[in-house]
């Protein structure tokens, strides 16, 4: 199976780009997931070694901060059951979690490709993350568009 592709949305004040580079082996469990769309991307069609797209999201200025991988097969998120967590989840239990994450890894920083530059982009005019009434926080994305945000980073 050829990689497939993702864009992950994270909020800067929770897990940065620069967060990401200074975790121990620049590798971070993706907690938090509470949607079942999102989760059921990272259970069924995310791959080790998948690209992914580290998008800050819910800032002054969201955009695309890093490119990153899968680097784990999905395993169940401990969040869901933290009392003390804002993304516990009681129904859930040890036996039967309903949320699992995967672990990203750095791949590179980047300079920011922000949200207004990727609307001016022709060639990203398809890209999940700019349509009208998206909050999924993690979003497939095809080869081309990859293709077309990488040749931006590398104006």
């Amino acid at each position: 199976m050829s990689p497939q592709y993702w864009l992950m949305k994270s909020e800067p004040e929770e897990c940065s780009i620069d967060t990401l580079a200074a975790l121990p082996g620049q590798r971070v469990p993706w907690t938090g997931v509470r949607n079942y769309q999102a989760r059921n991307f990272m259970r069924d069609l995310m791959r080790v070694g998948d690209g992914v797209l580290f998008y800050h999201s819910s800032c002054a200025e969201p955009g695309i901060a890093g490119l990153a991988e899968v680097a784990s097969e999905p395993y169940p998120d401990p969040t869901q059951f933290d009392p003390g967590s804002p993304y516990f989840d009681a129904r859930s239990t040890t036996e039967r979690p309903r949320w699992l994450l995967r672990d990203v890894a750095l791949r590179r920083k980047t300079p920011l490709l922000s949200l207004r530059a990727m609307r001016a982009a022709p060639t990203l005019s398809s890209l999940q993350v700019l349509r009208p009434g998206n909050r999924l926080s993690i979003t497939p994305v095809s080869p081309a568009e990859w293709d077309a945000v990488l040749t931006l980073l590398d104006r």
